[in-house]
């Protein structure tokens, strides 16, 4: 099989010994606490998140770049990239993105604008492990049109009453608290939607139901309903109507996560079909024998370089503290298609056997499928990117 990515010597330019040794450590309990459960996890549409968690927390994996004061490593976006590329040699989607939910989707605004109110009663928790977070941004008729929600927090004295309901909310159904974004306001444009922690054991919070999917199977995903929920105004992240700002920018640490495990997990899966089709007999000789597919391999290959090689140049832009929602914007958009490219490819490869769902391939291909629709879908990149651009 080809090296994982990390392990090459180009490797050596970007990593040194402490990056290698986080990665050894999280290869580590990849291969002994996730990938062994994988198949059980898919087959039961869920994973004990809290025992998970927990066990990701004592080793200090659920806080690689937050402070250290609230249990983080405090490490730079080197650390927290081997961090999300060792996550793509998970057998599976679904738990690489709870796990990036925990850490980079429903926790960045706690951390970057929320009181320390907050940070000690769910960041804190949330880096330990002793909670598990979610981030309620969807509703059935606000997705990818995240300022058409309708959600309402309605400020009465010292609490918020919130009403209204959340869609597709990875970790849902196990969540301890939902950072949900909700209007506050009724007038127009993007100041009139506010983030408020909801802990999830708050009358009127419910799961109406665990979602069944296509894909990412070992990963819950709930539909919550929030009826006449009181939460303290202290939960309010940041300042009332500065919501949708906050989770825009919340939405490039989501989106950022999205694009490691992608071209690491590709790799691996193409690794693993040559491995296959250097076994498969077709018309007397090895099907990787085809010059076609040999090529059509490598030009993968290539274009899974060029998405590290961007993901590459994103770190070495947020360490030098520069904005990186275009070049976000681009890896995210690119990788959707290609991703998908790659996994109907590598099913064809197998053939029938590629259509069993028993085989890693046809896993693969399921999970693949949400990399143009989750954190915004492809369309939503491209009209992003026509507004940074002028067009």
């Amino acid at each position: 099989m080809s090296p994982r990515y990390g392990t090459s010597q180009g490797a050596r330019l970007y990593f040194g010994e402490e990056h290698e040794m986080l990665r050894k450590s999280v290869a580590r309990f990849v291969d002994r606490e996730i990938n062994p459960y994988m198949d059980q996890w898919e087959q039961e549409g869920q994973a004990p998140l809290h025992e998970l968690f927990k066990k990701m927390g004592d080793l200090g994996l659920l806080g690689i770049r937050y402070d250290p004061k609230y249990g983080g490593q405090g490490l730079d976006s080197w650390f927290d990239l081997v961090f999300v590329e060792e996550l793509g040699r998970i057998s599976g989607a679904g738990i690489s993105t709870a796990i990036g939910v925990q850490t980079h989707m429903a926790t960045p605004a706690l951390a970057d604008f929320g009181s320390e109110y907050l940070k000690e009663t769910y960041l804190q928790p949330a880096i330990r492990g002793d909670m598990v977070a979610a981030i309620g941004v969807t509703e059935a008729g606000a997705g990818s049109d995240v300022a058409g929600l309708r959600t309402r927090a309605r400020r009465e004295g010292d609490h918020y009453v919130i009403n209204g309901s959340k869609m597709f909310i990875t970790n849902g159904c196990q969540a301890d608290f939902v950072t949900t974004l909700c209007r506050t306001d009724d007038k127009p444009g993007y100041h009139s939607f506010s983030l408020i922690v909801v802990p999830t054991n708050t009358p009127g919070f419910s799961v109406g139901q665990k979602l069944d999917k296509l894909g990412l199977r070992s990963s819950d995903t709930g539909l919550l309903y929030y009826d006449d929920v009181r939460v303290p105004a202290e939960n309010l992240i940041g300042e009332e109507g500065e919501g949708f700002i906050y989770q825009m920018k919340q939405f490039q640490h989501e989106r950022f996560f999205a694009i490691p495990p992608a071209y690491v997990s590709a790799q691996e899966m193409i690794s693993t079909t040559v491995d296959y089709i250097k076994q498969r007999q077709v018309f007397g000789r090895p099907l990787i024998a085809n010059q076609v597919l040999r090529h059509r391999l490598v030009e993968w290959m290539t274009e899974l370089e060029c998405l590290k090689q961007l993901t590459y140049h994103i770190v070495r832009m947020k360490e030098a503290g520069l904005d990186v929602t275009r070049e976000v914007t681009m890896g995210k958009l690119y990788a959707g298609p290609l991703i998908r490219k790659i996994a109907d490819g590598c099913l064809q490869m197998y053939g029938g056997m590629g259509y069993m769902s028993e085989t890693p391939v046809s896993r693969f291909f399921r999970d693949a499928r949400l990399y143009s629709i989750g954190g915004g879908a492809d369309e939503v990149m491209s009209e992003i990117l026509c507004k940074l651009e002028g067009f």
